[in-house]
């Protein structure tokens, strides 16, 4: 079995898609609809920067999506393989649960830039700048990093956001309880604490401004059917409802990303290969996870043929 994933933010880089709008027209045609659905020129942004406007949360989040998606329609269009036919489900980490969506046909290609962007948006302006911090957890397991969370809370929000893999998980909250949970990060056996360059304390409670404007913008912007089964973040479990997609989508701006959990479902179901498109940074914890799987990640157009030659 086979399962295609698409990742999440901080996989952003200036140059981003440039090489295969350049090889491709089919990739050019994403970020083109892109562009259009938006209103504003992504793809210039992706391709020439500035750094610090593609790492705008709202910026970021449509940007990752397009270039994954370019990733798919090149495979699909321009290689003759269909995922629904290569592939026996998907996942996204985070923001690339969007695009996993939009890979299976649940949301179009506009919608999904349009919901990104929303997302975004919301979720920068849910908490004022320097009010909320992440951090990144070196050689933590969920257990002590939810024993550290717990620790450094003190009335403050402090929570596990992220669940990555089984030595490295992300917490989330206000500036100071992040801030306590570093500096006791090694009285908790946990290598070290390393404050992440964002914007906004995502996957935590003090989302829910957030997560209030997404259930608005998706009872209006409905998923559709998806012809493969979805690994949610939230529930680590498979679910091809389109009204359950809605709900967990909604509940996953403030819920942990369970993507230590999602892997060893998928594994633990028969999935044995695991394909990244549009990005090298869930390879290497899915390896983490699982290592016995097969791992994919396919970015460039020398990925994408050898990937199709291989399927």
């Amino acid at each position: 079995m086979r399962a295609f994933v698409f990742p999440g933010q901080g996989s952003q880089k200036v140059g981003m898609g440039a090489d295969l709008a350049e090889a491709s027209a089919a990739a050019r045609e994403v970020f083109e609809e892109v562009d259009d659905a938006l209103g504003q020129k992504l793809s210039q942004i992706m391709r020439e920067g500035p750094e610090d406007q593609l790492t705008l949360t709202e910026n970021a989040q449509p940007a990752i999506m397009a270039n994954a998606i370019a990733t798919l329609r090149v495979l699909e269009k321009e290689c003759g393989v269909a995922i629904v036919d290569k592939g026996d489900c998907v996942a996204g980490h985070s923001l690339g649960e969007y695009t996993a969506l939009c890979a299976v046909g649940a949301f179009s290609l506009a919608d999904t830039a349009r919901l990104l962007k929303l997302r975004g948006q919301a979720m920068q302006a849910a908490v004022p700048v320097g009010e909320g911090a992440m951090a990144a957890l070196l050689g933590a397991d969920i257990d002590k990093a939810q024993a550290l969370a717990d620790a450094a809370a003190d009335g403050e929000v402090c929570t596990v956001a992220n669940d990555n893999d089984p030595t490295q998980v992300v917490i989330s909250g206000h500036t100071g309880a992040i801030e306590r949970a570093i500096e006791l990060a090694k009285e908790h056996g946990i290598k070290r604490g390393i404050k992440l360059p964002v914007s906004a304390p995502f996957h935590c409670p003090l989302m829910q401004p957030a997560a209030d404007a997404m259930a608005e913008a998706l009872a209006e912007t409905s998923p559709g059917a998806l012809r493969l089964p979805l690994y949610a973040n939230v529930t680590a479990s498979q679910t091809a409802d389109p009204a359950e997609v809605r709900r967990l989508l909604v509940e996953q701006v403030t819920g942990r990303v369970r993507w230590r959990e999602s892997v060893l479902a998928m594994s633990g179901a028969g999935v044995e290969h695991f394909v990244e498109l549009g990005g090298k940074v869930l390879g290497p914890m899915i390896g983490r996870i699982d290592k016995e799987a097969q791992v994919t990640s396919v970015v460039t157009m020398d990925d994408i043929e050898a990937l199709a030659k291989e399927l």
